[in-house]
């Protein structure tokens, strides 16, 4: 019985797929499965870490336009914000079937810790990645104490 219903190329499952991927475009991609995580599908996917001298930001963003990636930090925060655009000038007229690259605008903000210096940031965007390196302030610097 159930055999018929898989071998369709319109069976129930790809219909309940379909409307998933409705639901989630309607409604969102879901909720954070923590705490510190962000929904899935959230734009650009970016990674965070530090070393003894910065703080790194590397955001995953292939296809924008850097002229047009505003980066701030206001009150220890780095927002991030930008837009997106899958279609090219050549494709306005293209029918489109699938459509999986997410666009239109975006915004993502990152806590910062207390230690960072807002006057020495740099923002690189190459290959894809937006790269964002904040110095932290020399006050914060381990430093090796001479004992008398």
């Amino acid at each position: 019985m159930f055999e018929s219903m898989l071998s369709h190329p319109g069976s129930l499952f790809s219909e309940l797929e379909r409307l998933q991927r409705d639901f989630d475009d309607w409604f969102g991609r879901g909720q954070p499965s923590g705490i510190r995580a962000v929904a899935p599908g959230t734009f650009p996917p970016i990674n965070v870490g530090t070393t003894p001298a910065s703080v790194e930001i590397y955001a995953f963003a292939p296809g924008i336009d850097p002229g047009k990636v505003e980066v701030s930090i206001d009150r220890g925060v780095l927002t991030l914000a930008g837009e997106r655009d899958t279609r090219q000038a050549a494709d306005a007229k293209a029918s489109v079937y699938g459509h999986e690259r997410p666009s239109g605008s975006f915004r993502r903000a990152v806590n910062l810790p207390d230690d960072i210096d807002p006057a020495r940031v740099n923002a690189t965007y190459r290959d894809g990645v937006l790269h964002v390196s904040i110095a932290r302030r020399e006050s914060a610097q381990p430093r090796r104490i001479s004992v008398q």
